[in-house]
């Protein structure tokens, strides 16, 4: 039974996303305000791990399978990609290159922070 709330607060979370993303006066996806959405709901203790952690995990064992449908349509649109090949394959390069870069600012603000986070704990002791 802990699984079906777990789906129904995931979808309703969803839902309400779709709500907001009609509200929104520019185009955003609910996907993501739903994500958005449930950040905000764990960090703001309105939600615990334990509350969507089945369904999350399930959700995250099974993740290929939810790439199916982006695979086939790739694959029908074989010659569309292949026209565009060059200009694909220099957005992919610069696209990692800039994830790479954002991932390791990222990490080292991160550590940073928690650096000091530890220094401010200790001078308080």
């Amino acid at each position: 039974m802990n699984i079906i709330r777990q789906i129904g607060l995931l979808l309703a979370l969803c839902f309400a996303a779709q709500g907001v993303e009609l509200l929104l006066p520019f185009a955003f996806p609910a996907s993501v305000i739903a994500m958005l959405m449930l950040l905000l709901c764990l960090l703001c203790g309105l939600l615990r791990h334990g509350q969507v952690r089945e369904m999350s995990d399930f959700l995250l064992n099974n993740m290929a399978f939810f790439f199916v449908p982006a695979g086939v349509s790739v694959i029908n649109h074989l010659d569309l990609l292949a026209h565009n090949a060059l200009a694909l394959i220099a957005v992919c390069a610069v696209s990692t290159v800039a994830t790479f870069a954002a991932t390791a600012y990222s990490v080292r603000l991160v550590c940073r922070l928690q650096a000091r986070a530890a220094a401010r704990r200790a001078a308080a002791r």
